[in-house]
């Protein structure tokens, strides 16, 4: 469904409320870049008949259109406006990547609308200046010729060579870059910007206070395990979880770990 956030059309999803469960508590899934919530099908079927499960397209992305502007303040201020319009608050965040960028900042600056965060490969500081032109140049070409024949230098950012080598995670994979050739480019391209242009968060999230679970796949090249322990390191509290043979996209390659441990954190990190 599409609900207006300040004058912008903002796609999401919403099992509802679980029957029987009038007071269930909200799951908030946010994406990473090339994504969609759809990346979090696997958690939701296995935690909707316990919470209530939204999720939210950025801007350009899945479902929602693009604007030109897909900076992480602004996504910030439509996940907060989500949440607001949608009455969820306080949520449970769970976000890969993109989504994670967002989650610190929504629980740096807004920590009354969360329960709990969990950041899932996804980094504090700013892009990686050595990757910043390689990025840049990936989302040119995405922008002019589509994903087709740049498919081969994106997927060992996105996924694992576990899951590349499996029929299944080919199949996977296979399915990613259908959705992402329907997409529109020139907003893609902006989505990618507002990733390498993003800004640190370091000095903000020393102050989060809610429980926090960041998880990393060894074998993440994007947003790599030293990220995680740095995020892990500056929270307060936090747990860092690192999953085997396991890429960036882990709620895809290893969604049985994710989901499990998604269930035994919300499970014992309740305010």
């Amino acid at each position: 469904m599409m609900i207006d956030v300040g004058g912008t059309p903002i796609a999401c999803t919403d099992t509802g409320v679980p029957a029987g469960s009038p007071g269930a508590e909200t799951i908030l899934f946010g994406h990473g870049l090339l994504f969609g919530g759809w990346m979090f099908a696997p958690q939701i079927a296995a935690l909707r008949q316990r919470y209530r499960c939204v999720t939210i397209d950025w801007r350009g992305q899945g479902d929602t259109p693009g604007t030109g502007d897909a900076g992480m303040d602004t996504l910030t201020r439509d996940a907060v406006g989500l949440i607001e319009r949608l009455g969820i608050a306080p949520v449970h965040w769970v976000g890969l990547s993109m989504g994670g960028f967002v989650g610190q900042r929504v629980a740096a600056r807004h920590g009354e609308l969360l329960r709990s965060l969990t950041l899932l490969g996804t980094s504090a500081g700013p892009e990686n200046p050595r990757r910043v032109r390689e990025y840049r140049r990936l989302a040119t070409l995405l922008r002019l010729v589509g994903i087709g024949p740049i498919a081969g230098a994106v997927k060992p950012y996105l996924f694992g060579p576990r899951f590349l080598a499996d029929p299944e995670g080919r199949r996977a994979v296979a399915a990613w870059q259908d959705r992402l050739r329907r997409g529109d480019r020139a907003a893609l391209r902006e989505a990618v910007r507002g990733v390498t242009d993003r800004a640190p968060v370091e000095a903000e999230i020393t102050g989060i206070t809610v429980p926090t679970l960041v998880v990393v796949g060894a074998d993440d090249n994007a947003t790599p395990p030293h990220e995680a322990e740095r995020i892990a390191a500056l929270i307060p509290g936090a747990r860092l979880e690192v999953v085997a043979r396991c890429g960036h996209t882990s709620s895809l390659e290893r969604s049985d770990v994710i989901t499990g441990l998604l269930e035994r954190f919300l499970a014992g990190g309740r305010q």
